[in-house]
């Protein structure tokens, strides 16, 4: 859990600390994710089934309105949710096409 908000912080140790906390949540989040992710590919039947371009569109508008919501740059959210996607994609696409040599 956060000590400081940004604006209590003191120094630059301040910050440091609250940014490693943060990246500590971030990671936890992102397993839980990759625990998602690893049961989908699990469901699918093909490598192709990995993509389905609608579903990628729908996570980036909801990460972007989210992302302005928040008052953060849509095009950040954008930006790293769809490095995340195509990481994931290929993790699909790979357990997949394993699974069908099987």
């Amino acid at each position: 859990m956060k000590d400081r908000k940004p604006q209590d912080c003191e120094n630059m140790e301040h910050v440091r600390t609250e940014i490693d906390l943060l990246d500590e949540q971030l990671i936890d989040l992102v397993a839980e994710r990759f625990g998602y992710v690893d049961r989908a590919w699990q469901l699918k039947k093909n490598p192709e089934d990995a993509t389905v371009p609608w579903r990628i569109n729908e996570v980036i508008d909801k990460v972007r309105a989210r992302a302005e919501d928040k008052g953060i740059p849509p095009q950040l959210a954008e930006a790293l949710w769809r490095q995340m996607i195509g990481w994931f994609i290929e993790y699909e696409m790979e357990n997949l096409e394993r699974k069908k040599e099987e």
